[in-house]
Order: C-alpha cells, then structure tokens, then sequence
C-alpha cells in the first residue's frame, strides 16, 4: 500500500469520528436550568436577602437521608411556629428527576420523601417563612 492510501484512510477516519461526534451530541439532553431565568434573575436581590436571614440564625437547617426520604431539621428558632416552607431536589443531570414539594409544620422537621431511582448529585433548595420573614437555603447532597 503506497503513502497515498494511507493518507486517504487517515482522512476517512478522521471524517468518520466527527460525524460520530456530531451525531453522539446532538441526541444528549441539553435542559435548561429554568424556564423563566429572567424572571428569576429580577428577584434574585430578594433571594440573597432571604439567604443572608437564614445565615443570621443560630444555627444551619440540618438533615439526615434515610432509607426512603429526607429528614430536614430547620433551625430551634423556627420550633414551635408556624413554618410553611417549599422543599425542592433539583437533580443538576436531568430535569424529570426534580421532585418538589409544599410543607405546613409546627414541629420544625419535615418528612420528604425520596424516590427510589432518583440517585446521584442533586441541589437541596428550601424556601420557608415563618412569622411573615422568608429565608433560604441551598445545598448540594449526593442521593446514594
């Protein structure tokens, strides 16, 4: 085989792993982060007002993953109270892993159940008020 052929193989070769490339990524799922990003963006001054008052308390929400849900421990001030608070698992990989829920508690805990495939990296995003204050909290945790 003369340097010609060779040349050309190399050429098809190369041709054939872009066009696999293409290919590959074109069917990879590309979700965006939210739907209504600039509506968000406008608030975004609120939300860092609501972090800063969570960072204000005594002390940080906990929680704790068993078998089949999160257990989130909000903070001894808001023991006692009234909380209504909006509980979110943002699954970063893939948006029909988000699973989002509402909570009325008195006890300062909240029961959020976990579903049983939805595994890997994902961003604990609660909202709550209590006593008409809203606060924040953002977290990323790994679902075993």
């Amino acid at each position: 085989m003369n340097w010609g052929y060779r040349i050309l193989i190399v050429y098809l070769v190369f041709v054939a792993g872009i066009v696999f490339l293409v290919v590959k990524s074109s069917s990879q799922n590309q979700d965006l982060v939210t739907t209504d990003y600039y509506e968000q963006e406008l608030k975004f001054q609120d939300k860092i007002d609501e972090v800063h008052r969570a960072n204000a308390l005594s002390s940080s929400i906990q929680y704790e993953i068993k078998k089949d849900e999160l257990l989130i421990i909000l903070p001894i001030e808001m023991k006692d109270k009234p909380v209504k608070a909006d509980v979110m698992l943002y699954c970063t990989a893939n948006e029909n892993n988000d699973v989002k829920n509402s909570y009325n508690t008195n006890s300062g805990q909240i029961h959020f159940p976990l579903i049983a495939n939805n595994k890997g990296l994902h961003e604990l995003k609660i909202a709550w008020s209590a006593n008409g204050i809203s606060y924040y909290y953002e977290h990323k945790l790994m679902l075993p």
